[in-house]
């Protein structure tokens, strides 16, 4: 089979599993985005399985309601980012605009936190629906980039039962902590999860329940930040960290 070596105009979402020589059928809303694009029969493009399966290959026939594309090529993207990500359930919009752009950058997983401070907030993003709100941008979003993994949305929590995976550094955002690149270099090698309240903080008995389970306080600026600008910098800073790590120890 011949490969085309031309860089792919797009990336789509699509479940999988893709091997190389087969035609894989794409839906409605794929045949959507490639007449946005004004895509034709012949164009290359990327798919992303979103659990870091990618494959390449050429459109051969696109309808309505489908797109076909022959896989040419297919490939394992690097391991699942090591970065996950606690936020409050707050503002719908502010959530899914933090939700798009913490995938763009790369994390792992995803989870909502009640915190008593954001109750009275509305429209708040919470529920099954909104779960799937969140996980169609998140789709966007790693078409956009061309990423290789959809993080992994957690079910909502409160702040005394947040999920953690036991080997990760436990970093919850706090003015008072140190500098968040220095806490990061006290364990460069260790995945993080990061967490950030709202933005009137955490109430006594959170505060408390935070230290019990040992979570690390850590700054971003002199500033109080909204959450969703406290989060995205905080993805941001913890990426770039851990690709300086690989770097050098490559």
């Amino acid at each position: 089979m011949e490969h085309d070596d031309r860089p792919p105009v797009a990336t789509f979402f699509a479940a999988g599993p893709f091997a190389a020589g087969t035609v894989a059928t794409l839906g409605e809303s794929q045949a959507h985005h490639a007449r946005v694009k004004r895509l034709e029969e012949g164009d290359v493009v990327r798919l992303t399985s979103g659990a870091g399966i990618v494959a390449t290959g050429s459109i051969v026939a696109l309808h309505k309601s489908a797109v076909n594309v022959m896989v040419q090529r297919v490939e394992r993207a690097d391991e699942r980012p090591s970065v996950h990500l606690r936020v409050p359930i707050g503002d719908r919009e502010r959530m899914l605009w933090l939700a798009e752009k913490a995938t763009e950058l790369g994390i792992a997983s995803w989870q909502s936190v009640r915190f008593r401070r954001s109750a009275s907030v509305s429209p708040r993003g919470e529920g099954a629906a909104f779960a799937e709100k969140i996980r169609a941008r998140m789709v966007s979003a790693i078409e956009q980039s061309a990423g290789a993994w959809l993080p992994e949305i957690l079910p909502e929590t409160t702040a005394d039962s947040i999920d953690v995976d036991p080997s990760a550094l436990r970093v919850v955002l706090d003015v008072a902590g140190a500098p968040l690149l220095e806490v990061l270099a006290r364990e460069p090698a260790r995945g993080a999860v990061l967490l950030f309240g709202p933005e009137g903080g955490f109430d006594a008995s959170e505060s408390t329940a935070l230290a019990t389970a040992g979570w690390v306080g850590a700054r971003l600026a002199p500033t109080t930040l909204r959450f969703e600008t406290a989060g995205v910098a905080a993805v941001a800073i913890t990426r770039a960290a851990h690709l300086a790590n690989l770097t050098r120890e490559g």
